[in-house]
């Protein structure tokens, strides 16, 4: 099974589209590194029933050294094997350097699909691409008010993003676009109808859930993939935040198919 059947078929035996962050802060995290190993296997064994996917950020495991790959591994295998689990480490770099970071986090540590940076161009894509049954996501537009330094600039007449995207889709990729900013979601949409989006960016950082699955929904559950983080981490009861995020994106959906 490919990396987006095994995401349809969590999201089906769930009724969801929630993927849930794995994303520790020391500041909120006591016990160093083995308090947040705790705290996300504490939060997987509560979510489990209510998420299809989850998200670690490579970047708050490497923070606690060397060890931190070590946790990354131990909280991949937590995880139940039918969940897909997608690394968050947005790689980029000549296609070699692709390649072994292709082999990294595909072989050596197991992920079902990870994220990565399109700015080397579609050759530097080639060896993530290459694994068919692992899946891709191509940073497209970001959640952070500095995104449109770069990602608007105009590219023969449209946005360096629209330009992103097409690469994405001419790979059979897939593609991260925020969720604070569905406008540009909804019009990647209506350019690229089957591409599958993962739309972080909800909860802390204010994205708009409704307006994303709006933009992004095209009744295939890989299309719009939700990811929120800190807002089930640090949660009072895990699983109660879990089921409401869950339960408020499927309402989206329901919406978004009746237009």
């Amino acid at each position: 099974m490919n990396y987006l059947d095994k995401l349809r078929a969590a999201s089906a035996a769930r009724n969801s589209l929630l993927c849930v962050g794995l994303d520790p802060e020391p500041k909120n995290v006591p016990g160093g590194l083995d308090g947040a190993i705790a705290l996300c296997r504490r939060i997987i064994d509560a979510t489990c029933e209510a998420a299809c996917c989850y998200k670690p950020n490579a970047a708050f495991w490497e923070q606690y050294g060397p060890r931190g790959w070590e946790a990354l591994a131990t909280i991949r295998a937590a995880v139940p094997s039918d969940i897909p689990v997608i690394i968050d480490c947005k790689r980029a770099d000549v296609p070699n350097t692709m390649a072994a970071y292709a082999t990294a986090v595909f072989d050596a540590m197991g992920f079902d699909a990870a994220t990565v940076h399109a700015y080397h161009g579609a050759d530097s894509l080639a060896a993530f691409a290459g694994y068919k049954s692992k899946g891709t996501y191509v940073v497209c537009h970001t959640s952070n008010p500095g995104r449109a330094d770069l990602q608007h600039l105009d590219a023969s007449g449209e946005p360096l993003y629209m330009k992103v995207a097409d690469l994405a889709a001419r790979a059979n990729l897939a593609v991260v676009i925020g969720a604070t900013a569905p406008a540009e979601a909804a019009a990647v949409r209506k350019k690229f109808a089957k591409l599958p989006f993962l739309l972080p960016g909800i909860g802390r950082q204010g994205g708009d859930v409704e307006a994303s699955v709006r933009a992004a929904y095209n009744g295939d559950a890989a299309s719009c993939l939700i990811a929120v983080a800190g807002a089930v981490m640090y949660a009072e009861d895990h699983r109660k935040e879990a089921i409401m995020w869950r339960d408020r994106i499927r309402k989206a959906t329901e919406h978004a198919h009746q237009r």
